[in-house]
């Protein structure tokens, strides 16, 4: 074969980013002639990106022991960092960190040499999932100075991002914010690597739904998916990793058929063996669509398989289970996960379902501590989103208390936060509890219109269970209601309906105890000492 026009094909279908085509280049030019150095970390990055593990791993070792033997070590600690990172997606930590080990003791012999600022990054990486932020920004800060000395835009786009999430860690969103938007500035002018562009990004995105500052995310991932499409040869582990985060912002912007098959598509990548640490991630995001859909059997395998990948399963899965009548159960998991949450933007994940769950178990002190735990976050971090969980769990917890007065103001403005930032299964959620305040004030119309616009968003999203539940509050009560409440109202309709209390505990979203309790007040309030007796009263008011 001619060589040289196999390795000029080869560069070219690099720099147009056509690296599966590049790498089948490199491989046969490889095959008659040991490629240079240069060829052979084209080669390597290729199979980086592309998601060929093994091949990566090994061509990058070739690069690493070149470098060495030609006295250039500076570029070859830079590799060894690559090494870290492709052995890191492996899930191969302990070599990864042999590597960083390794290029140390090469750089012993050249103190001054600036690529020893990528070494740092596994050390900042480390402080930050240690809770160790204030060291992490300043790990991150020590990396700037080397990397403007050569002018490295991978460097410095890396240390400014890893600052940016380390001051949104210690507290101060607005400082690490800025410091994110300047790292993406560095990325969307094209000047970093497709590697560190990929990972920049999504880190950014994650930074960002971690904050609730879905504005952010929304303007980033619609940058990263542009990205992506002008690469349609992206298709490794990086690429399923931008995936995950495509699907949760659909799950949130209500486009759930498009983010099922986004995290389907994540899923089957990710389970390929590279980048198998993030397969977790992507099978939480399928689950959550299944349970909001109501298929629960589809919803737990996902949620099995999250765990089994080291993913995340909560708040999902107590959810699920709550919505199985499962109260008890899922209000123990709920309780340990909130428990085992230290930092407050991890806590914000779970608090909203926290409160939820608190109050489906009749736990009003837990659910109003945890409505005071989000508006003490909200307070802090300051995004829409947040200020919305918390304004909507302050609403639910006084409506819980029986004061819909209270609550109607907290609920009307988490309603309003939640259409600013386009969340409609929340906005839906709230209308909910709208309107289960404007019928316990008396104003059923306002009741019935905020209940009927809640049950054509659900409808429209394909939230069949939220959908059917809000139906089942929409059945008109007569003149005769007999003092019951309007949760006492929602009972004696299913009990009409021929419902058991274990199947009006899931439906309604309660404890099957406090199903009993209303059962009970409903018999004592109508005269009547049988469930057939209080179904025929139904019948005969028009409560339906």
């Amino acid at each position: 074969m001619d060589v040289a026009a196999a390795l000029g094909r080869a560069r070219e279908q690099y720099r147009r980013h056509a690296w599966a085509d590049a790498m089948d280049a490199f491989q046969a030019a490889d095959r008659v002639a040991p490629l240079s150095i240069e060829d052979l970390e084209l080669f390597a990055e290729s199979a980086h990106i592309l998601g060929r593990g093994a091949e990566a791993v090994e061509l990058l070792q070739r690069v690493y022991e070149t470098r060495v033997r030609a006295g250039a070590t500076g570029r070859a600690v830079r590799t060894a960092f690559s090494l870290w990172h492709a052995l890191v997606a492996k899930g191969e930590f302990a070599r990864a960190g042999g590597w960083i080990a390794r290029a140390r003791r090469l750089a012993e012999s050249e103190p001054d040499c600036a690529e020893l600022a990528y070494l740092l990054i596994p050390d900042a990486e480390r402080q930050v999932g240690e809770g160790r932020f204030d060291d992490a920004f300043a790990t991150a800060a020590r990396m700037v100075e080397p990397a403007g000395r050569i002018d490295d835009r991978d460097l410095i786009a890396i240390a400014v991002h890893l600052q940016g999430r380390a001051r949104i860690k210690q507290g101060r969103p607005a400082d690490g914010l800025a410091l994110l938007d300047e790292a993406l500035v560095e990325v969307t002018a094209g000047a970093t690597s497709a590697a560190v562009t990929s990972w920049i990004y999504c880190s950014v995105i994650d930074a960002c739904h971690e904050l609730h500052e879905l504005r952010r995310a929304r303007e980033w991932a619609v940058a990263l998916n542009a990205w992506c499409d002008a690469r349609p040869q992206y298709t490794g582990a990086f690429s399923a990793v931008c995936r995950i985060h495509r699907a949760e912002l659909l799950v949130l912007t209500g486009s759930w058929p498009d983010a099922v098959r986004e995290a389907r598509l994540a899923c089957d990548q990710l389970t390929r063996g590279y980048g198998e640490a993030m397969a977790g991630a992507a099978f939480y995001q399928l689950a959550e669509v299944w349970r909001l859909r109501g298929d629960l059997t589809a919803a737990a395998g996902a949620y099995d398989r999250a765990a089994r990948y080291g993913g995340p399963a909560q708040p999902g899965l107590a959810l699920l289970w709550l919505g199985q009548g499962r109260v008890d159960v899922s209000a123990a998991a709920i309780r340990r996960a909130l428990a085992e949450t230290a930092h407050p933007l991890e806590r914000c994940r779970i608090l909203p379902a926290y409160v939820e769950i608190m109050l489906a178990a009749d736990d009003l002190g837990a659910a109003g501590s945890g409505a005071d735990a989000l508006d003490e976050i909200a307070v802090q971090y300051g995004t829409t989103a947040l200020r919305a969980w918390s304004d909507q769990a302050r609403g639910a917890v006084e409506l819980a208390r029986d004061a819909p007065g209270a609550a109607l103001p907290a609920l009307r403005r988490a309603w309003r936060q939640w259409c600013e930032v386009d969340v409609p299964y929340e906005a839906a959620r709230t209308r909910v509890l709208i309107g289960l305040a404007c019928r316990a004030l008396g104003d059923e119309g306002s009741a019935g219109l905020e209940l009927d616009a809640a049950r054509r968003a659900f409808a429209e999203l394909g939230a069949g269970p939220d959908a059917e539940r809000v139906r089942a509050l929409t059945g008109g009560a007569g003149p005769a209601a007999a003092g019951l409440s309007p949760r006492e109202l929602d009972v004696l309709r299913l009990v009409a309906a021929g419902k058991s209390n274990r199947a009006i505990a899931v439906e309604l979203v309660i404890s099957e105890r406090t199903v009993e309790r209303h059962v009970s007040n409903i018999f004592g309030k109508l005269g009547v000492a049988s469930r057939t007796a209080a179904a025929g009263y139904a019948f005969v008011h028009g409560i339906r």
